[in-house]
């Protein structure tokens, strides 16, 4: 294993996994990466356990096949529902995006109580509540499943989207849990909302950004497998990324260049057999 440019594989059902990837490419220049997105099989939010494990730990022997040195299940759903599945199946060491978001929010919050946002079924799974709660931390979960497609949509600052957001947040921090300190999105979309959120947000509460949280556990992770990270000189040099999607490669670099933040060039199409 090299110590010079490792590969880091990153998995997603779609798109908002690329939210990760680039918090990754900010923290981690000095890696190559392969990016997986399961396009033709999302949503996973509506699949058995069976059939998510079964898809991802497909998606994670695709990304071994392409070098993969450490995996990132960058999906809240699959992490929520298969992590560890994957883990099992997965040659390399597997990080998900669900431990680094709780461990962050234990760190900020000094009320101990978290507020959790994501989809039905990452909330259905109460995955967050369990880390956060192992953590001794008083959690609400909150479904918030109108903000995927208006993400994706481009929607990110319409009026339509903060009132959304607003009726969310009102739910969620209502009651009990008027005085919870933290925020934590979780989901992969969310993070294209935070400028939206942080103003909809009570005032003292602070905006965990799980994806931001992942790539610090990666760069964590990758300094125990392979030492000291490379000289400035390698940190400078231009990370390879590679994207495989299962879908549309036009609608992948269309859609994607949101998340990243970047436009993507090398998209190759494969088609994972049933």
């Amino acid at each position: 294993m090299t110590t010079r440019r490792p590969t880091i594989g990153v998995f997603d059902s779609g798109f908002g996994g690329l939210t990760v990837l680039k918090a990754l490419l900010e923290l981690i220049p000095e890696a190559d990466y392969a990016y997986f997105g399961d396009t033709a099989r999302l949503p996973y939010g509506s699949k058995s356990v069976e059939t998510v494990a079964r898809y991802a730990v497909e998606a994670a022997h695709y990304l071994e096949g392409q070098g993969a040195e450490l995996l990132v299940i960058a999906c809240n759903t699959a992490t929520a529902l298969a992590l560890d599945r994957i883990t099992a199946a997965a040659h390399v060491p597997v990080v998900g995006v669900v431990e680094p978001g709780a461990e962050a929010a234990a760190a900020v919050s000094k009320k101990k109580k978290v507020v959790v946002i994501g989809t039905e079924a990452t909330v259905s799974s109460h995955a967050y509540r369990k880390a956060l709660e192992a953590r001794g931390l008083e959690t609400r979960e909150k479904a918030c499943p109108l903000l995927v497609p208006l993400v994706e949509e481009g929607w990110v600052e319409h009026p339509v989207t903060e009132e959304v957001a607003r009726i969310y947040l009102g739910e969620a921090f209502a009651d009990g849990f008027r005085d919870a300190d933290a925020l934590v999105l979780g989901c992969t979309h969310y993070p294209l909302l935070k400028p939206l959120l942080d103003r909809v947000a009570p005032v003292h509460v602070s905006i965990v950004d799980s994806a931001e949280s992942t790539a610090r556990a990666v760069a964590g992770q990758l300094r125990s497998l392979l030492g000291p990270p490379a000289g400035a000189e390698e940190r400078r040099a231009v990370p390879r990324i590679k994207f495989f999607a299962t879908d549309s490669v036009e609608k992948f670099q269309r859609l994607g260049q949101r998340f990243l933040g970047r436009a993507i060039e090398d998209v190759r199409h494969v088609d994972l057999k049933e």
